[in-house]
C-alpha cells in the first residue's frame, strides 16, 4: 500500500510538482516574451531544471548521473535522426507518399494507405519522425489529390498521429529504448512481446478513426483530379537507403540475440547513411549531422529526465512505487497513460522506470504501453503532439484541445484495454 506522506515530504512534492507544472505550462503555451523571442519547449524544460536546482531538488551530480544513465540511448536516437534525415534528403519518404497517392482512387483508400505509411515509418524510424515528417506530406497530398475536399486533411493528419501507437520495436520510441535498456529487456524479447500488441493497437486505432471520420471520408464530392499519375521508380540513392534501413532493422535483432549493444548498430547505420548522402547528393557529412540531429529535442529530453530526477528527490517516485505495489499491470498501464497525458510521456516514463525497478517485465511493458498511448489524450503529452498541433496551425488547420481530447479518448481507451489485455496473456 502507498504510505502517507509527512509534512516535509508533502511540501517537497508540492514544490516539485509546481515547478514541473510551470514548465509544462511554458511548453504548452510557448509565450512570446519579446517581439522576436518566443519560449521554445527545450528552453522551458531547461528553465524547470534551473528552478528545481535553485530550490535544491536537483544537483549537478544528479544531472551527471542522469546523463551517464541515458547516453547510450541518446547516441542511438541521434543516429536514428541522421538516418531519418538522409532518408528525407534522398526522397525516400516522398517516394513512399507518391506510391500512396498513385494507389488512392478513393478517400477511403487514401486514409488506409496513409495510416499504413504512418505505421511503417514509425516502426522503421521512430514515432516522432513519422509524425513530424509525414504530417506536412499527407496534408499536401490530400489537397493535391482531392482539391474539392479540404476537410479531408484533418482525418489524414490524425491517421499519421494515431498510427504511431505502441512501439513494436524498442527503437521505435526514444523513451522505450531508455527504459528497456535500464530494465534489461533485450531487443528480441521486447519485439516478441510488443509486436502482437502493436498490431492489435493499430487495428483498433484504424477502425475507430475510420468510424469517427466516416462523414469526411464517405461524403460525395468531386472526383480526384483527372491527371496521369506516374509511379516513380526508386533511384540509386533511394534504393541504397531503403536497403540500409532493412539491414539495420535485421541487424538489431541479430545483435540483440547475441547480447550486443543495439546502439552500436544504429551508429553504424548512421555512418553508412552519411556516406550515401555524401556520395549520391554531395551533401557534406558535417551538414548531414548538423541538419539531422535535433539538438533541441535531445536537450528537451535530457532536461525533462532531470526534472523527473527532481521528482524522485522530492519523494514522488517513492509515492508512485507504493501506488504500483498492488494495482497490477492494468493499473500500472492506466496510471502511466494518465500521467503521460498530463505530465508528458518522457518524464513519466523515467519516473516509471525508477518506480518499477523491483517489478517484473510485464509491469514495465505495461507502463511503456501506457506511455505510448497516453499522449493521444492531450497535446502536452508529447513533444511530437505539440509540434503536430503547431504544424497543422501553420497549414491553416485548427485542432482545439477539446477535439484532440475527444478523438484521443475514443481511440486510446479501447486500444489501451486491448493492449494491456493481450500483455496479460503471456
Amino acid at each position: 500500500m502507498a504510505r502517507c506522506l509527512n509534512e516535509n515530504e508533502a511540501v517537497e512534492i508540492f514544490a516539485a510538482c509546481s515547478a514541473f507544472g510551470v514548465t509544462l505550462g511554458l511548453v504548452v503555451t510557448r509565450p512570446r516574451l519579446t517581439r522576436g523571442f518566443r519560449v521554445s519547449p527545450w528552453q522551458a524544460a531547461v528553465f524547470g531544471v534551473i528552478v528545481m536546482t535553485g530550490v535544491g531538488l536537483v544537483t549537478l551530480p544528479d544531472i551527471h548521473a542522469t546523463l551517464a544513465e541515458v547516453w547510450r540511448s541518446f547516441v542511438a536516437l541521434a543516429a536514428i535522426m541522421i538516418m531519418t534525415q538522409v532518408a528525407h534528403t534522398v526522397g525516400v519518404l516522398e517516394l513512399w507518399a507518391a506510391r500512396v497517392e498513385s494507389r488512392a482512387a478513393t478517400t477511403g483508400a487514401l486514409f488506409a494507405l496513409v495510416f499504413g505509411l504512418g505505421v511503417v515509418t514509425a516502426s522503421t524510424l521512430n514515432n516522432d519522425a513519422a509524425i513530424l515528417l509525414l504530417t506536412p506530406l499527407v496534408i499536401t497530398l490530400a489537397r493535391r489529390r482531392f482539391p474539392g475536399r479540404p476537410a479531408l486533411a484533418l482525418p489524414l493528419a490524425f491517421a499519421v498521429f494515431m498510427a504511431a501507437g505502441v512501439a513494436p520495436l524498442v527503437v521505435s520510441n526514444p523513451m522505450n529504448m531508455i527504459v528497456a535498456e535500464y530494465a534489461g529487456i533485450g531487443f528480441n524479447e521486447y519485439a516478441l512481446r510488443m509486436l502482437p500488441i502493436a498490431i492489435a493497437g493499430w487495428l483498433v486505432a484504424y477502425y475507430v478513426l475510420r468510424h469517427l471520420f466516416r462523414k469526411e471520408l464517405e461524403a460525395r464530392s468531386p472526383k480526384p483530379e483527372a491527371r496521369s499519375l506516374t509511379v516513380p521508380k526508386a533511384n540509386r540513392a533511394q534504393k541504397a537507403v531503403i536497403a540500409l534501413l532493412v539491414a539495420v532493422l535485421g541487424s538489431y535483432s541479430i545483435v540483440g540475440y547475441a547480447g550486443g549493444p543495439v546502439w552500436v548498430v544504429a551508429v553504424f547505420g548512421a555512418v553508412v547513411a552519411i556516406s550515401i548522402a555524401a556520395r549520391e547528393t554531395r551533401v557534406h557529412p558535417l551538414r548531414t549531422v548538423r541538419d539531422g540531429v535535433s539538438w533541441r529535442t535531445l536537450g528537451f529530453l535530457l532536461a525533462v529526465l532531470v526534472l523527473a530526477t527532481g521528482m524522485l528527490n522530492a519523494g514522488f517516485v517513492e509515492y508512485l512505487t507504493g501506488h504500483y505495489e498492488s494495482i497490477g499491470s492494468f493499473g500500472v498501464g492506466a496510471t502511466s497513460a494518465a500521467g503521460s497525458a498530463v505530465f508528458n510521456n518522457h518524464p513519466m516514463a523515467y519516473m516509471n522506470m525508477l518506480a518499477l525497478e523491483a517489478h517484473g517485465d510485464t509491469d514495465v511493458l505495461a507502463a511503456l504501453i501506457g506511455g505510448d498511448l497516453g499522449p493521444r489524450l492531450l497535446p502536452m503529452g508529447s513533444l511530437a503532439g505539440l509540434l503536430w498541433i503547431d504544424m497543422l496551425a501553420r497549414a491553416g488547420i485548427e485542432v482545439p484541445v477539446r477535439t484532440f481530447f475527444r478523438i484521443g479518448l475514443w481511440v486510446t481507451v479501447p486500444a489501451l484495454l486491448v493492449s494491456l489485455g493481450i500483455l496479460s496473456l503471456y
